[in-house]
C-alpha cells in the first residue's frame, strides 16, 4: 500500500482535489438542516404510536403553541389590549400548521360562558355580541369571563394576560410536508417583536418553539467551529514550531469534514439538531491524528531523513495503528444505531462517515502533502532540543511502568471505579430541571415557561391517556364512569395538578341542568342525558366518539414525575381495561419525553455493551492478546464510570443529548492506548525491559498524546459557553472524558502492562526487528 501510494503521490493529489471539488459542490446545493419533529421521537414506541395514530383521527397529542399576551400596564380588560389580543389571534390563526378549528382564546367562538338561570341554561361566546370596546361591554367580556370557567385556565389568575393556544398539525395541511418548526418559531418570533412595539409583551411555549429556538442556538455552533480552528492553529503551531507543518493538517482536518457533509448530502442526509454537532468532532479527530503523523515525520526528519522518506516511515508505521483507531471510533459510533431514535441514529451515520474519510484524509493525504514539503529547520531544532528536554520528564513518568508504582496505580483506580460506581447509582433517566432543559434557566423560552407556571392553574407540562372505545362508545356510562375513575385516581398521584376530559364537561352541565346544585356534580346513568351533557366538549372526544383524551397537567416533566405518572397510569389500567374499552398511553410533551426515558432506559447499557464490545474485538484483531485489550480497554472503562458518577454530581440526566456522548468519549479515547500500547509492543519486542520500552514509547507519543488530549478538551470546552445547555453539558461530558482518556493511557495502561505482562514480553524479542522510528 505505501508503494502504490508514494509512487503515485501525483495521482493521488489529483484524486484527492477532484473529490473534494465534487463533494464540495454537493454541500453547497444539497445540504439541508432537517426539523422534522418525528426525528426527534422514538416512532416504534408504543407511546408514539398511539399519539401518532389519534393525530391522524383528529385527536388531541399535546403538540401545541401557547403564547400569553401579557398588558404591561393594567389588565386585559382595557380596548386597547382587545384590540391587539384580536389582531394576534388573527395573526396566530394564518401561521403554517395551525390546526384553525381547535384555536383558543377570548376571541374565539370556542371559548364560552355558560350560566343557570330560572328558565334553564344561557350562554354565548365570551366576547360579547355587541362588543365595540366602550367601558360597559368591557365590564360585560369581565363577567362573561367569570362565568366561562376560563380562569387560569386562558386567563392569567391575576387578570394581568391571556392566552391564545393553537393545536399544531404534524403535516402542514396546505402542503402536505412536514411542518417546518424553525419557520414556524421565526414567525413566532416576528409577532412577538411586531406586538412589543404595541405595548404588549408575547410568553410563547411549546414543543414547536422548543425546537425553534434549538435551531437558533445551533447558528452559534458555527461560531464556536471557527474559534476551534483558531484555537487549534495557535496550539498546533506552538506544537511544531512550522507553519508548513500547522496548515498541512488542519486543511486535511477540514477536508474531512468538507467530504464527510458532501456525502451526506449525496446520501440525502440532513443536519439536525444534534448531528451538527459532529463535524466539530469530525475535524478534532482529524487534527488529533494529524499530530501524531507530524509528530513522527518530525522525529524522523531529526534523524536525518529526507520529506519522502521520513512521508513514507510515518506512513509505514502509523497506518494500521491510526486505521485501527478510527475503525474502531466509527463502528462504536455505529453502536448508537441500537437506540431507536432517528436523530441518534443520524448522529450515528453522520460521525461514522466523517471518521471514515479522515482514513483517507488525514492518514493518506497528509502524508503524501508532507512528503513534498521540508520541515523547517526550525521545527526540526525545535523537536531535537525538546527531546532533550523532555527526556528527564519521560524518565520520571516511565516510572509508572515500575513493579514499585504499579500497585498504587491499580490501588487508585480500583477505588476510582468504587467511588464511581458508587455515586453512578444516582444517575437518573431523562430530565432533572423544570422548562425545557435543553435551554439554560434564564434562556428566553424558560422565563416565558416560568411566566404562564406562576400566572395560570395549568403548567405547559402535559400527559395525555386515551380511552379507546368502540364508535359512538365514549359517551357510555361505563366509560365515562373509568374516566372519572382514572382522573380522581391520577388526582392524587404527587406531580399532577388536575386532570380534564369530556368527564369534567359533562359533570359540570349535568350540574347545571339541576339549578347548580353541587349534589348533582356527577355522572347521569341516562344515556340521552349524558349525550346531551358533552355536546360543547369539543376536542375532547373525536369525530365517531371511538377516542376520547383525558389531560393531565402536570407540575414538570422532571423524569421522577414522569416514572410516577407512567406507572400510576399502568397500574390503572391494567386493573381496569375491559373488552369494550381500554387507556392507552400517551401523548402530549410529557408523554413523548416518557417515551423517550424509556427508550434510553432500555438502550443505554445495550449501548455500552456493544461499544465496548467492538473496540475490544478490534483491538484483539489488531494485537492477538486478550492482556493487550485489557491494558487499552479498563482505562476507558474508568473513564466511563467516573463520567456517570460526574452527570450525577452535576445533575446531568441521561438523556438524547447526553447518551450519544458515551459511546464517543469511548470511540475517541481508545486512539489514545492504540498508539501508545502499538509503540509500547513495538520496543518490548526488540527485548527491552517495560520500563525502558515505556521510556521509549514516550519519547516518540508522549507529548503528541499529550497534546493531542489537551487540545481536543479545549476544543469541546468551548461549548461549555454555548446557548443550549445540552450542548454546555456535552462540553462538560467530553472535555472530562477526553481528558480522563489521555490520563489512563499514560498512567493507567503501563501499570496493567505489568501487572499483565510483566517486566518483559512473553516469549522472545523478534530477530531482526529495529526500532519503531525507522523501520
Amino acid at each position: 500500500m505505501e508503494r502504490m501510494i508514494f509512487n503515485n503521490r501525483l495521482r493521488v493529489c489529483l484524486f484527492f482535489l477532484l473529490v473534494s471539488l465534487f463533494l464540495t459542490w454537493k454541500l453547497v446545493t444539497g445540504l439541508r438542516v432537517d426539523a422534522s419533529f418525528q426525528k426527534m421521537v422514538p416512532l416504534e414506541h408504543s407511546f408514539i404510536q398511539n399519539m401518532l395514530r389519534h393525530m391522524e383521527d383528529g385527536g388531541n397529542s399535546g403538540n401545541t403553541i401557547r403564547i400569553a399576551v401579557a398588558a404591561r400596564d393594567g389588565d386585559i380588560f382595557s380596548a386597547e389590549y382587545m384590540e391587539l389580543l384580536k389582531q394576534i389571534n388573527d395573526d396566530v390563526f394564518y401561521l403554517p400548521g395551525v390546526d384553525r378549528a381547535n384555536m383558543k382564546s377570548i376571541w374565539t367562538p370556542t371559548v364560552r360562558w355558560i350560566e343557570v338561570t330560572e328558565e334553564g341554561f344561557t350562554g354565548g361566546p365570551v366576547i360579547p355580541e355587541y362588543y365595540d370596546g366602550t367601558q360597559a361591554s368591557l365590564d360585560l367580556l369581565r363577567e362573561n369571563i367569570l362565568k366561562s370557567g376560563q380562569v387560569g385556565q386562558i386567563i392569567a389568575n391575576d387578570f394581568g394576560s391571556s392566552i391564545v393556544s393553537a393545536p399544531l398539525f404534524e403535516k402542514n395541511p396546505e402542503t402536505g410536508e412536514n411542518l417546518d418548526y424553525q419557520y414556524l418559531s421565526d414567525q413566532l418570533e416576528e409577532l412577538r417583536s411586531k406586538y412589543a412595539e404595541k405595548g404588549v409583551d408575547l410568553h410563547i411555549v411549546g414543543i414547536a418553539k422548543v425546537f425553534g429556538d434549538l435551531f437558533d442556538g445551533v447558528k452559534a455552533i458555527v461560531w464556536f467551529f471557527i474559534i476551534a480552528i483558531g484555537v487549534t492553529s495557535i496550539l498546533l503551531f506552538l506544537y511544531s514550531r512550522c507553519l508548513k507543518s500547522t496548515i498541512i493538517p488542519l486543511l486535511t482536518s477540514v477536508t474531512a469534514v468538507v467530504w464527510q457533509m458532501g456525502l451526506l448530502a449525496t446520501l440525502g442526509y440532513g443536519l439536525d439538531l444534534y448531528s451538527v454537532l459532529v463535524p466539530f468532532l469530525v475535524f478534532a479527530i482529524g487534527v488529533s491524528h494529524g499530530v501524531q503523523i507530524i509528530n513522527s515525520i518530525s522525529v524522523e526528519t531529526a534523524q536525518g531523513a529526507d520529506s519522502l522518506t521520513a512521508a513514507r516511515r510515518t506512513f509505514r508505521t502509523l497506518y494500521i495503528p491510526g486505521m485501527v483507531a478510527l475503525i474502531s471510533d466509527a463502528i462504536g459510533f455505529l453502536t448508537l444505531l441500537v437506540i431507536d431514535i432517528q436523530v441518534i441514529q443520524d448522529l450515528a451515520i453522520t460521525a461514522s462517515v466523517g471518521v471514515a474519510t479522515i482514513i483517507l484524509t488525514n492518514l493518506v493525504l497528509l502524508p503524501v502533502l508532507m512528503s513534498y514539503i521540508k520541515v523547517s529547520k526550525r521545527s526540526v531544532d525545535y523537536a531535537r532540543k525538546s527531546q532533550k528536554e523532555e527526556a528527564k520528564i519521560w524518565r520520571v513518568v516511565a516510572k509508572l511502568a515500575s513493579s514499585k508504582v504499579m500497585p498504587v496505580s491499580i490501588l487508585i483506580a480500583l477505588l476510582g471505579f468504587a467511588a464511581g460506581a458508587y455515586k453512578a447509582t444516582d444517575l437518573k433517566i431523562g430530565d432533572l430541571d423544570p422548562g425545557a432543559p435543553e435551554f439554560h434557566p434564564d434562556s428566553r423560552y424558560n422565563l416565558d415557561n416560568l411566566f404562564i407556571n406562576s400566572n395560570y392553574s395549568t403548567s405547559a407540562d402535559l400527559f395525555i391517556t386515551y380511552l379507546e372505545t368502540k364508535p359512538e362508545g365514549c359517551t357510555s356510562y361505563p366509560v365515562m364512569d373509568a374516566i372519572d375513575r382514572y382522573m380522581w385516581h391520577m388526582e392524587n398521584v404527587p406531580g399532577v395538578q388536575s386532570a380534564l376530559s369530556l368527564v369534567t364537561v359533562s359533570k359540570q352541565v349535568i350540574k347545571g341542568l339541576n339549578e347548580g346544585s353541587m349534589k348533582w356534580q356527577s355522572l347521569s346513568r341516562n344515556p340521552y342525558v349524558l349525550n346531551s351533557s358533552v355536546a360543547n366538549a369539543a376536542g375532547l372526544f373525536n369525530t365517531n366518539c371511538s377516542s376520547a383524551p383525558v389531560i393531565l397537567f402536570l407540575d414538570d416533566h422532571k423524569a421522577e414525575t414522569l416514572e410516577r405518572v407512567v406507572k400510576a397510569t399502568q397500574d390503572f389500567a391494567a386493573i381496569n381495561n375491559t373488552e369494550d374499552f381500554q387507556f392507552v398511553l400517551a401523548s402530549g410533551n410529557a408523554g413523548v419525553e416518557a417515551a423517550t426515558n424509556e427508550v434510553i432506559a432500555q438502550a443505554q447499557n445495550k449501548m455500552l455493551f456493544w461499544v465496548y464490545a467492538v473496540v475490544s474485538i478490534l483491538c484483539l484483531i489488531t494485537f492477538r492478546s486478550v492482556k493487550a485489550v485489557l491494558c487499552i480497554i479498563i482505562p476507558l472503562g474508568l473513564t466511563s464510570v467516573l463520567c456517570q458518577a460526574l452527570m450525577s454530581y452535576l445533575g446531568i440526566g441521561v438523556k438524547v443529548a447526553t447518551l450519544p456522548v458515551i459511546a464517543l468519549g469511548v470511540g475517541i479515547g481508545v486512539d489514545y492506548g492504540i498508539y501508545i500500547y502499538s509503540r509500547l509492543e513495538s520496543f518490548m519486542k526488540q527485548g527491552m525491559s517495560l520500563e525502558e520500552a515505556y521510556y521509549s514509547t514516550l519519547k516518540i507519543t508522549g507529548k503528541a498524546v499529550t497534546f493531542t488530549g489537551v487540545t481536543l478538551a479545549i476544543g469541546v470546552g468551548t461549548w461549555i459557553f454555548s446557548p443550549l445547555k445540552f450542548q454546555a453539558d456535552m462540553g462538560i461530558l467530553l472535555t472530562f472524558m477526553f481528558v480522563w482518556n489521555m490520563i489512563g493511557a499514560i498512567w493507567l495502561l503501563p501499570a496493567l502492562a505489568r501487572l499483565l505482562l510483566g517486566s518483559k514480553a512473553k516469549g522472545q524479542s523478534v530477530k531482526g526487528a529495529t526500532p519503531a522510528t525507522s523501520v
